[in-house]
C-alpha cells in the first residue's frame, strides 16, 4: 500500500516485468549445442567447429572453455581432424573442401535451414530464377546461396526490389532466410509480387518456427512496455531482429544486450514495465540474470505472456548418433528444462 503526503499527492506503480514466452534456445539450436557438447565428450580434443555454432557470445564462449576450436574456415583444420558445420549450414563447396582434406564432419546444421537449400536445390533443377530474401553475408544465406549459385540472387530488403532483374519473369521464385522479420520480409515479397505477377512462392513458411513465435510473443507485450530488452547477441539476426518489432509495436524503447552488465540504469528512469526476451541462440541463465537484475531495480513483479507452447525436438546429427552408438552410449538427446519457462526462484 502506498502513503501519499497531503503536501504531495503521489502515485505509486508497481514495477513489474513481463516475460516472453516462447524465448531463447529453438530446437536447432539446442540440436546444434548439444552436438558439440557431446563431441568433446565422445571423442575428446580437439574438436574443430566451423564459424560459431550459433549466434550468441556466451555459447561460443562456454564451448571454447570446454575445448571446441573455432574455425573459420576448413583449411584451419589439420587434415584428418573433427569438424562440426554449425546450425547456420554450408554450401557444397564447403563440403567438397571439407571432404578434400579428409575431415571427419559432424553436420549439426538445423533441419529447417537444410529445407531451404533443398528448396533451393530443386528450384536451380527446374531453372528458376531464385530470390533469397536475406542479409548478405550472413552464414545461412552464404550456404544456401552455394546450393545454386547460378540462379539465386539476393533481396536484402523491400528497397532491394527495384533493382532485382530476371531472366524469365514466368520463371521466378522466392526463398528466405529463416531468422529475418515476418513483417519485412512479406513486405519484400509483395514488392516482389508486384514487380513479377507469376512469383512462385515456396512450398512451406521458410521463416522458422521459433523466430515467428518469437515475434509474436513480443507483439503481445510491447503495447503494453515502456522498455523491451533482447538478450541476444549483435551478430544475432532473429535477437536484432526482436528489437525492431518492439520498436514496431509499441514500446517506447527497446535495447539488445548480451547479458544482464550491459543493463543501463538510465534506461529504467521512469519506466513501470519492462518487457524482456530472447533470441533463439540464448541459453536461459543470460535472461534469468537479467530478471536478477531488475528485481534489484524494484522490478520484483514477473508476469509471463506466452503465446504458444514448443516442443519439438530435433535428433542428434547422423554423423555423432553413429559415433555414440559405437562407443555405446544411447543417442537420444534430453530435452533441455526451463528452456522457455519462468526463471528458476
Amino acid at each position: 500500500m502506498s502513503v501519499t503526503s497531503p503536501e504531495r499527492p503521489a502515485e505509486t506503480k508497481t514495477k513489474r516485468v513481463l516475460l516472453a514466452a516462447p524465448r531463447g534456445y529453438c530446437a536447432g539450436v539446442d540440436r546444434a549445442v548439444v552436438a558439440v557438447e557431446k563431441a568433446l565428450e565422445t571423442y575428446g580434443t580437439p574438436v574443430y567447429v566451423r564459424k560459431e555454432i550459433v549466434h550468441n557470445k556466451h555459447v561460443v564462449e562456454t564451448l571454447r572453455e570446454r575445448g571446441a576450436i573455432f574455425v573459420n574456415e576448413t583449411d584451419e583444420v589439420p587434415e584428418g581432424g573433427r569438424l562440426v558445420f554449425s546450425a547456420h549450414g554450408v554450401s557444397p563447396a564447403v563440403r567438397a573442401s571439407a571432404e578434400a582434406r579428409s575431415l571427419e564432419t559432424i553436420d549439426a546444421t538445423c533441419p529447417l535451414v537444410t529445407k531451404v537449400h533443398k528448396e533451393a536445390v530443386r528450384f536451380a533443377k527446374d531453372d528458376y530464377d531464385i530470390l533469397l530474401i536475406g542479409h548478405t553475408g550472413h552464414e545461412e544465406v552464404e550456404g544456401t546461396a552455394g546450393e545454386a549459385p547460378d540462379h539465386v540472387q539476393v533481396v536484402n530488403s523491400p528497397d532491394e526490389v527495384d533493382q532485382v532483374v530476371v531472366r524469365d519473369p514466368d520463371k521466378v521464385v522466392w526463398i528466405s532466410q529463416t531468422t529475418l522479420s515476418v513483417d519485412e520480409t512479406m513486405e519484400t515479397v509483395r514488392r516482389l509480387r508486384d514487380k513479377f505477377p507469376s512469383l512462385q512462392d515456396p512450398p512451406s513458411d521458410d521463416i522458422c518456427y521459433a523466430t515467428q513465435n518469437r515475434q509474436v510473443a513480443v507483439k503481445k507485450l510491447a503495447p503494453e512496455c515502456e522498455l523491451v530488452i533482447v538478450v541476444g547477441s549483435a551478430n544475432s539476426s532473429n535477437s536484432v531482429r526482436l528489437v525492431e518489432v518492439a520498436l514496431q509495436s509499441g514500446a517506447a524503447a527497446s535495447y539488445r544486450v548480451d547479458r544482464m552488465t550491459e543493463i543501463k540504469e538510465e534506461w529504467l528512469e521512469g519506466v513501470t514495465t519492462v518487457g524482456v526476451t530472447s533470441g533463439a541462440s540464448v541459453p536461459e541463465i543470460l535472461v534469468q540474470d537479467v530478471i536478477t537484475y531488475l528485481a534489484d531495480h524494484g522490478f520484483g513483479t514477473v508476469d509471463e505472456v506466452r503465446t504458444a507452447t514448443e516442443d519439438l525436438m530435433f535428433s542428434l546429427p547422423r554423423e555423432l548418433r553413429a559415433g555414440l552408438k559405437a562407443a555405446g552410449e544411447e543417442p537420444k538427446r534430453p530435452r533441455r528444462e526451463a528452456r522457455t519457462e519462468l526463471p528458476l526462484a
